[in-house]
């Protein structure tokens, strides 16, 4: 199986990490060789294996670290993509404001309530996590998005947190 994937060209050199290290890493978890020049290049036979690689690739190019993307070398953890594209410049700075909070403050809050991991890079909020901590994080987040006061996304959150 093969996978071309673009990824932000200020992103590639932490995909293949110090003498190749990151790279090596995502081959070894994943079974997969991976091919780096202006694309990435994911060729396995295993099509889990591809997919993760994928997952994680991605990952990384949404500002993840490689630390945190490994966590998806674990099959219950997962990659959710919030897009704002549609929205103008101006409003989309507005609304990624809003989630990212002063010094960071709501997206602290997101993390360590949920245990999921959150990066909004561009036009995008990435986030994260196992079924139990990817829910109630987006769930906020939409919730911000949306336009609700921070007070009551964060219940929503912990009243889904408590359902599961």
């Amino acid at each position: 199986m093969i996978e071309v994937l673009k990824i932000p060209e200020d992103r590639l050199s932490v995909l293949i990490g110090k003498n190749g290290s990151v790279k090596h890493v995502i081959e070894q978890y994943t079974k997969t060789r991976l091919r780096i020049s202006d694309t990435v290049k994911i060729t396995g036979e295993d099509p889990l294996g591809v997919l993760t690689a994928r997952k994680m690739i991605t990952a990384i190019g949404r500002g993840f670290s490689p630390e945190v993307a490994e966590r998806l070398a674990d099959e219950n953890c997962d990659i959710h993509v919030i897009s704002l594209h549609d929205y103008s410049p101006k409003k989309r700075e507005r609304l990624l404001g809003r989630v990212i909070g002063r010094r960071r403050r709501s997206l602290n809050i997101i993390e360590k309530e949920t245990g999921a991991s959150i990066v909004v890079k561009g036009k995008t909020v990435a986030i994260i996590g196992a079924p139990d901590e990817l829910g109630p994080a987006e769930d906020a987040v939409v919730e911000l998005l949306g336009g609700s006061t921070h007070s009551h996304a964060f219940r929503a959150m912990d009243r889904k947190r408590e359902k599961r």
